[in-house]
């Protein structure tokens, strides 16, 4: 059997379960014919007009609301409704000539009328279920006390608030009834399984969350509050914008929650939060009838320099338009309704007026809000009488004002999508349409089920705007951004600042003219500033990503944008400025030709000068006693080996390179032994001579010039052929250190092998120290010129220098490494220079009389 052969029974259930659990409505009461439904109270429209097709509006006529005490010893009194809205008022109106509109075009429904009957919810999900139980019942509450059948209702166009709709749309499911929302958007009503025969005429949330989305990263909001209503809207946009914010910038410092029942303490704690946070922009997903009790008690709080973000359900609330508000609200923006154009509206809502409706409560209340007088004479009001001389009131003088109708607009588009799918299902031919195989609907008995259907296909256009559903019941998504500014009388007014076309490509919906646009204050809305260039964000440890230390970047990393996550290394041969912003090259470093080089140079070419001089004075004067008994061939082999090893330190000088490298440790090396091999030549000479002088002993003839010739190069060849070795196996090469200072580039002489290069060294010590032994051992020979004192004093220098060599070559940072080998070079050809020859220079030029052989050897007549 049909389902519709139940809706009578189903109905009565209904309005009987509903009267003993909320409002006790309806009681049963027993008489001798059996149990009878009777009214208890009467819950009548605000507007009625009979038709052959009946529709249904709910409108939130009013927005709060008196609960009343329901301690249960007596019988509750009906919800009190306060707080006239004009502004849904005019929605109402809207409707009223929508339908007479219809009636009268004599091309859409021919020879049929619409008919309906207009509610106020209240803004309150209680009274807009009594409402749509309300809309079920016949053209009179009082005419159809009992439940006698199906109800003729076809459509209901309503309600506002996404909570008012969601148990409207459940009451009205099992009869199949379609309901078309002018103003609820909330994503829930996607789901057809929950929701199959609610339609709207206003985008779905989900496009709002993205275009707030949007707006909060093109104007950088990384730190914002959220403020919603305690509803389903509320609470779905708010899960929509978290979903959306999510992989961007933007992070939520709080959500609050203002109570659908106003509680003033909750809502001060709400604006404390708001007050303390460093959160300047506050997104609100709110009706307009709970954000009215909590700007007042905002404006109380004198909170000023937020930064409002408002949902399509308050952003053109004509409440707020007044001057009071500017000063908290002015700069305001957020996304709007599309706005269309209505146009006999102006003329039609100028004929809505007491002397024409003297019995209806809604109008007398709509007089007195407008104008602050009461209408009629006998009213129990406390406001004066009206003369007809007032002019509205400024806090709802856009009540008159229908240049640019959004919400009302919403409401026209839903009359037209009824009338015309009425029309196409009236006009229906057999074979087309949604029922191509079934019969089409007869006029009069046309059920709403079927009128679903069809407003599923509809398609109409209406002042140049296309009008249609999708398969979830959505229309095309389309916003107008708003902003609050001040208007020339002082009070808010709505500017159009650009628009947000969810049909366009992504990254392309949201237009807007940024210079238009009139800010709150200061657009800083930030947990943490940005980090400039030069910097990383380091996010601290349990809070948001958005709150964040700005860490300078370390010594070779940059960061070149604002905000960077982590800072970029540099390439090998750069390195990062001084503001760590930009990769530079690095300095390259060698010991090149500037203030430490020419004194090196200076130094080294004035120690091989002097050892030239000393040569030619040993030249000059080498038939002399102190030349001759000194040996003077081999004096004349450690001068010259002097003056290359004074030279050789140049090699260290200058950009390193391939030769040089090869030379430099080369070069010394075999200079300095031939140095050292003279010198050792000499202390066993001087040894032998002074030994020699005893009984019996005859060491001279082993030491004569061959002798000491062949000592002198077979010390000599050694090292020659360690270094060759040295040189065929891992020989020197110049190398780029960046790893002792990364921000320089030290260019030095690897020396190939650390082995051949240690060995080197280890020979000359080993001559050296077998030099310093021989020469200490014949230290006390006798003999006023000892030459072994003077080879231990130069051996000690030597040695010495040497010893402290090694570590400082080691701790010596890349050019200074070559600076320290070079000084060591010339600090020891100094010592032996001066130790070895200043004595015997002192005594041929100062004390000639000394350079005697008798003198000398210590046989001197006293």
């Amino acid at each position: 059997m049909h389902l519709l052969t139940f809706l009578p029974l189903l109905y009565c259930v209904g309005i009987l379960t509903l009267a003993y659990t909320q409002t006790s409505n309806f009681t049963s009461s027993a008489t001798s014919a059996g149990k009878v439904c009777i009214l208890q109270n009467s819950f009548e429209p605000g507007f009625i007009a009979e038709g052959d097709y009946m529709i249904a509006g709910i409108f939130p006529l009013h927005y709060n609301q008196e609960m009343p005490d329901l301690n249960c010893t007596y019988k509750p009194p009906a919800v009190k409704c306060n707080g006239f809205d004009p502004r849904a008022f005019r929605w109402a109106q809207t409707m009223r000539l929508a339908v007479e509109e219809v009636n009268q075009n004599l091309e859409l429904l021919p020879n049929y009328t619409l008919g309906y009957k207009i509610f106020d919810s209240c803004a309150y999900p209680l009274t807009g279920q009594r409402a749509a139980i309300a809309v079920l019942n016949g053209m009179n509450e009082d005419d159809s006390p009992m439940c006698s059948g199906a109800s003729p209702l076809l459509a209901v166009i309503g309600e506002s608030g996404s909570a008012q709709s969601i148990v409207v749309s459940r009451i009205l499911q099992p009869f199949r009834i379609p309901m078309i929302s002018y103003f609820s958007s909330c994503a829930c009503f996607t789901d057809r399984t929950k929701y199959p025969t609610f339609f709207r005429v206003i985008p779905n949330d989900d496009y709002q969350v993205k275009a707030i989305a949007q707006l909060l990263v093109r104007f950088n909001w990384t730190w914002v509050g959220v403020v919603r209503g305690d509803h389903e809207y509320g609470r779905f946009a708010v899960q929509g914008l978290m979903r959306e914010l999510q992989g961007t910038s933007v992070c939520v410092a709080y959500q609050e929650m203002i109570p659908l029942l106003y509680n003033q303490q909750r809502a001060l704690k709400i604006m404390q939060v708001m007050r303390s946070s460093l959160a300047r922009v506050v997104v609100v997903f709110s009706a307009e009838g709970e954000m009215t009790p909590f700007l007042r008690d905002y404006m109380k709080q004198n909170i000023t320099g937020i930064q409002w973000v408002a949902s399509e359900a308050w952003v053109t609330a004509s409440v707020f338009t007044g001057k009071e508000y500017y000063p908290y609200l002015g700069g305001t923006i957020g996304f709007g309704i599309r706005k269309g154009y209505i146009a006999r509206l102006s003329n039609y809502l100028e004929t809505v007026n007491p002397q024409r409706y003297p019995n209806n409560m809604l109008v007398k209340e709509l007089w007195e809000a407008l104008y602050g007088c009461s209408p009629s004479l006998s009213s129990a009001s406390q406001l004066p009488p009206c003369s007809g001389q007032e002019s509205p009131l400024k806090q709802h003088s856009a009540y008159l004002n229908t240049s640019s109708p959004r919400v009302a607009y919403n409401v026209y588009k839903a009359v037209y999508a009824i009338a015309h799918s009425l029309h196409n299902l009236l006009m229906c031919q057999p074979g087309s349409g949604p029922f191509k195989n079934q019969s089409c609907a007869q006029s009069d008995n046309v059920l709403p089920w079927q009128l679903q259907y069809y407003l599923q296909e509809v398609k109409f256009i209406i002042a140049g705007e296309e009008v249609n559903f999708d398969l979830k019941g959505d229309s095309i998504p389309y916003y107008d951004i708003i902003n609050w500014q001040r208007g020339t009388s002082g009070n808010i007014e709505f500017v159009n600042v650009g628009l947000f076309d969810g049909t366009k490509p992504a990254g392309e919906e949201l237009v807007i003219q940024e210079d238009m646009i009139m800010w709150a204050g200061d657009q800083m809305s930030v947990c943490s500033a940005s980090c400039l260039p030069g910097s990383r964000k380091a996010v601290r440890r349990g809070e948001p990503v958005c709150c964040f230390d700005c860490v300078p970047c370390d010594n070779g990393k940059i960061s070149n944008q604002t905000n960077a996550i982590e800072c970029t290394f540099c390439p090998e041969d750069f390195w990062s400025n001084k503001d760590r912003t930009a990769c530079i090259s690095k300095k390259v470093e060698f010991l090149a030709y500037d203030s430490l080089g020419i004194a090196l140079t200076v130094i080294s070419v004035v120690g091989a000068c002097l050892t030239i001089v000393v040569l030619a004075v040993f030249f000059y004067h080498r038939n002399t006693a102190i030349v001759r008994i000194n040996n003077s061939e081999l004096s004349f082999f450690i001068l010259f080996a002097l003056t290359l090893c004074f030279l050789c330190s140049l090699v260290f000088i200058g950009e390193p390179t391939f030769w040089s490298c090869m030379l430099r440790h080369t070069v010394f090396s075999i200079t300095f032994s031939l140095c050292i091999s003279c010198i050792l030549g000499k202390t066993l000479v001087v040894l032998a001579a002074f030994t020699a002088t005893r009984p019996g002993e005859n060491i001279m003839k082993w030491l004569g010039p061959k002798q000491q010739r062949a000592i002198i190069f077979s010390c000599t060849l050694v090292q020659v052929v360690i270094c060759g070795a040295w040189l065929i196996d891992a020989h020197p090469y110049p190398s780029r250190n960046t790893k002792y200072e990364r921000s320089k580039i030290i260019l030095e002489c690897s020396v190939g092998s650390s082995l051949a290069f240690w060995c080197v060294l280890g020979y000359i010590g080993l001559q050296a120290c077998l030099c310093f032994v021989l020469a200490f051992l014949a230290r006390k020979l006798p003999g006023n010129f000892n030459e072994a004192k003077f080879i231990t004093f130069s051996m000690l220098i030597f040695c010495a220098v040497w010893l402290a060599f090694i570590p400082a070559y080691i701790s010596s940072p890349g050019n200074y490494a070559d600076a320290v080998e070079s000084f060591a070079i010339l600090a020891s050809s100094f010592g032996l220079l001066f130790c070895l020859f200043a004595p015997k220079c002192y005594i041929i030029l100062l004390k000639p009389e000394k350079n005697t052989k008798q003198h000398l050897m210590g046989k001197e007549k006293k």
